[in-house]
């Protein structure tokens, strides 16, 4: 990918999935990695398998749903790397199928706190450092349940239309800036996420992942992590140049069946 060597990105929820592959693939073409996760020891893992790979990553623990932690986290890119370039702010939860009378408040607020709110959170500290510098991108996770409603999952789809439309007002105060801001919105990905929901209740919606998620997928396969980490260092890259405000489904097909 062109314009990414030798520059810094951040990924929150790199310990794991997307996040994991995401920061592999930043290091994969020369970036600098802040490796961001609310758990240290897969967080360092996968710091750990950057620098056995020749590069160079840093962990910082992050919990997105919390400002003066995500402010912590860009400080350390700054002061280890001396700026920013990438943000890839990925950091999500899934808890579950349930109808929307069945949510209790808690459960709802853990969501919008970390699905939306930690982008949002993200976003607050790491522009402010690229509009300085006068570039810089960020790519957000959505999901395909931002595209459309899903039944059983109203908050976690709640959630990620939130993102979606933070990620188009966000580029838009930006598009003069040198600030793009896009986001992803993934279909069924081998992912924790994925795993530890299907097959996590007696919801006949909760079949074992891979079965569940094939059924709807015109490719008729799941995705894996780096299919979704290919097209956040795209995005990134100069070869985007001309792009911001999108919301990129990477789905196998299913928003255009």
């Amino acid at each position: 990918m062109n314009g990414l060597n030798g520059k810094t990105a951040v990924v929150t929820g790199a310990g794991s999935g997307i996040g994991r592959a995401s920061a592999l693939r930043f290091a994969e073409e020369g970036a600098n990695v802040v490796v961001a996760d609310v758990v240290e020891e897969t967080g360092q893992e996968t710091v750990d398998l950057i620098e056995d790979a020749g590069g160079d990553a840093t962990f910082v623990e992050v919990d997105v749903s919390d400002t003066e932690s995500v402010e912590r986290m860009v400080d350390v890119a700054v002061d280890v790397y001396g700026g920013l370039d990438f943000a890839h702010n990925n950091a999500g939860i899934l808890t579950g199928f349930a109808d929307v009378t069945d949510i209790d408040e808690a459960q709802w607020d853990q969501l919008i706190d970390v699905n939306l709110k930690g982008v949002w959170a993200c976003m607050k500290a790491e522009l402010p450092v690229m509009d300085e510098q006068g570039s810089g991108v960020i790519v957000n996770t959505a999901s395909e349940s931002a595209l459309a409603g899903m039944g059983g999952l109203s908050s976690y789809s709640a959630s990620k239309h939130g993102v979606v439309g933070l990620t188009k007002s966000v580029a838009l105060e930006y598009a003069t800036r040198g600030v793009r801001v896009n986001a992803i919105a993934p279909g069924p990905t081998k992912t924790n996420i994925q795993e530890n929901t299907a097959g996590g209740s007696a919801d006949p919606r909760s079949l074992p992942f891979d079965t569940s998620a094939m059924r709807d997928v015109p490719m008729d396969r799941v995705a894996e992590p780096e299919e979704m980490a290919g097209v956040v260092a795209f995005l990134c890259s100069s070869d985007a140049s001309y792009i911001t405000g999108h919301t990129v489904p990477v789905d196998g097909g299913q928003a255009a069946d």
